[in-house]
């Protein structure tokens, strides 16, 4: 049997610098200069962080440490060459996979900020045993507890587009077991089209075998079926969604269309994956029962749904309690507010998500300075709930049926959605940050 190797070999950071050295940051080789930027950039993509912000984080380093760095970034690698006086040092780097780690990222943001203050007293190496620290910590959650967020998301997520008390129970089971079964693989380094099958084929199949339980045991009625999509909207990728399209905002075209394609290639493995459960069991896309609650019954619940909903989608990007808060509270307003949008005033899906993430973005660019987090730590899990996965589902599930004008309506719609989204950060972006909105 042949011996396992690693497709992507760990680099020896150490290998790369003079550990004996005590020579400040500012005082040291170009080669170890680059070593610490392409580390620090490298660190940022794995963590979900956009080209915009891991080119904004080198340029910082490189700025203290008297080099000037240009980098081209993509979704897994970075090529990047460093430049001191008549010297250059060009390095390819390159990660195994991406994912979300907010927490990460805040202390990675942290560490590029305060570089300069310390850039005359502090070695490469500690600067390298910082990284090492950031690197190795551990998770604040584990499958259990990523399971049960996933579970409060997708239960939230169930009532904001309609559905009742059976479809909620219902999805936040499946969603649970879902993303536990998801999170269990991800530590076991199994692929992601697997992953991602494994992990939605869990949820649909605990939401059916919950429906059908229902139905033949309390005689209840199939037409909850309808809020089966629900159970398996944990594994829509809005954080690459909206960076990519914040990256296409900035011409950044690699990394922007790379992770686009990245999370697209997510949603037609989950959505296929859906649909070949909802075939073989018979379920079929549905509109929801009235819930025939009060205008200000159903401001208060949404109110409440968008909070949970929010704070469970933080929770499972690794944010702290108080990061999760944050953004709950910014999504339990914007999305609230988006949905009366809809439901009072004849404004189309398309310019109510636009607002939405237009408050989103304004609301942490606000409290930035007094929370200190990286706005998209906040915004991004505000908005994650505004991400039309229904629409998607809908979209691949008519056109694996062959209804062409059907599917590539809600296909349509979504990516409008989508879009929309976007565009709504980004003008907030462009309000609020000097730095983004110039193309210098």
């Amino acid at each position: 049997m042949s011996k396992f190797r690693k497709q992507h070999m760990t680099i020896s950071w150490n290998k790369l610098i003079n550990v004996e050295s005590h020579n400040s940051a500012k005082n040291t080789s170009l080669q170890e200069k680059s070593a610490l930027v392409g580390r620090l950039g490298l660190m940022m993509l794995s963590v979900g962080a956009g080209a915009f912000r891991v080119r904004a984080a080198m340029n910082k380093v490189s700025r203290a440490m008297g080099i000037t760095c240009n980098a081209d970034i993509g979704l897994l690698s970075i090529e990047y060459t460093c430049v001191c006086e008549n010297e250059t040092y060009t390095n390819a780097l390159s990660i195994r996979t991406t994912g979300v780690n907010t927490d990460r990222l805040y202390h990675l943001r942290e560490f590029a900020d305060h570089f300069e203050e310390n850039a005359g007293r502090y070695s490469i190496k500690q600067y390298f045993d910082i990284l090492d620290q950031i690197e190795n910590s551990v998770p604040h959650y584990n499958a259990i507890k990523l399971g049960f967020a996933a579970a409060m998301a997708c239960g939230a997520f169930t009532f904001l587009l309609g559905g009742g008390i059976v479809e909620m129970f219902c999805a936040f089971f499946g969603a649970g077991i879902g993303n536990f079964v998801r999170k269990k693989l991800l530590e076991k380094r199994i692929t992601l089209f697997a992953n991602v099958f494994l992990g939605v084929s869990a949820a649909c199949l605990v939401y059916i075998a919950l429906i059908k339980l229902a139905v033949f045991t309390f005689y209840i009625s199939e037409v909850h079926q309808a809020g089966y999509i629900c159970s398996m909207l944990f594994i829509i990728p809005g954080f690459p969604l909206i960076t990519g399209g914040i990256d296409l905002a900035k011409l950044d075209l690699r990394s922007g269309f790379e992770r686009i394609l990245y999370s697209l290639l997510i949603i037609l493995v989950a959505t296929i994956t859906g649909w070949l459960f909802a075939f073989a069991f018979n379920f079929h896309p549905a509109d929801f029962e009235s819930l025939y609650l009060s205008p200000i019954s159903l401001i208060i619940f949404r109110l409440i749904a968008s909070f949970i909903g929010v704070y469970g989608f933080s929770l499972m990007f690794n944010s702290t309690n108080k990061m999760a808060l944050t953004a709950g509270l910014i999504g339990m307003i914007t999305n609230t507010i988006r949905l009366e949008l809809l439901d009072f005033t004849n404004i189309p899906i398309y310019l109510t998500s636009f607002l939405g993430a237009l408050i989103s973005g304004l609301v942490a660019s606000a409290i930035k300075n007094k929370t200190g987090y990286p706005r998209l730590t906040v915004t991004v899990p505000s908005i994650v709930i505004m991400v039309p996965g229904m629409f998607m589902y809908k979209g691949i599930y008519y056109l694996a049926l062959e209804d062409i004008s059907s599917g590539s309506l809600w296909l349509t719609k979504a990516a409008l959605t989508v879009g929309s989204l976007c565009l709504g950060l980004i003008f907030a972006r462009v309000l609020t940050d000097k730095n983004f909105r110039t193309s210098s």
